[in-house]
């Protein structure tokens, strides 16, 4: 089914539980028109002037891109700082060569389309903060945390007799 959004009809609104400084808008008119993408995730979005679109971040499992429709912002990725403005197509490859934010240091709003792919999950890391987060799931992790793959996993035989002896008391 193909599905006309027409901008004229902009609904930009905030994201939920952001925190000053990372007020972020995004056009309700994909969501209100039903249209849920399998594999190729979109939205239009508003950065106010002096907001980041969010935290300093990359995908393990999307690709992401951004069209500037207006306005400009600064864009942070590994190799430093840049200006981008109205027609600028932004790439971000998946991994941590892929690290990207905006911020928009101009006058105007900044309009933009962000387009990821997605295959039903995605893990974000953010490296100034050394969190992860799981998608869809919304769980955050740091990653000072982390643990050996074994960890806890001792005396199986032990386990699996407490198991059989819980079984046939049943």
């Amino acid at each position: 089914m193909a599905t006309i959004i027409h901008t004229a009809e902009s609904n930009f609104q905030p994201n939920l539980n952001k925190i000053d400084g990372f007020r972020l808008l995004t056009d309700t008119l994909r969501t209100n028109k039903g249209v849920n993408p399998q594999y190729l995730n979109f939205d239009v979005r508003k950065l106010m002037p002096g907001e980041f679109n969010a935290p300093y971040h990359y995908h393990r499992y999307a690709d992401e891109l951004f069209y500037i429709i207006s306005g400009t912002a600064e864009l942070r990725t590994c190799d430093g700082l840049s200006k981008v403005s109205v027609g600028d197509i932004l790439f971000f490859e998946a991994g941590e060569c892929g690290a990207h934010q905006l911020f928009n240091c101009g006058a105007e709003p900044c309009v933009y389309l962000d387009m990821r792919s997605y295959i039903g999950h995605d893990v974000c890391i953010y490296p100034d903060s050394n969190k992860l987060i799981t998608i869809p799931e919304g769980e955050i992790f740091q990653l000072d945390n982390q643990c050996d793959y074994f960890e806890g996993e001792t005396n199986p035989l032990q386990r699996r007799k407490a198991d059989t002896y819980l079984k046939g008391k049943k």
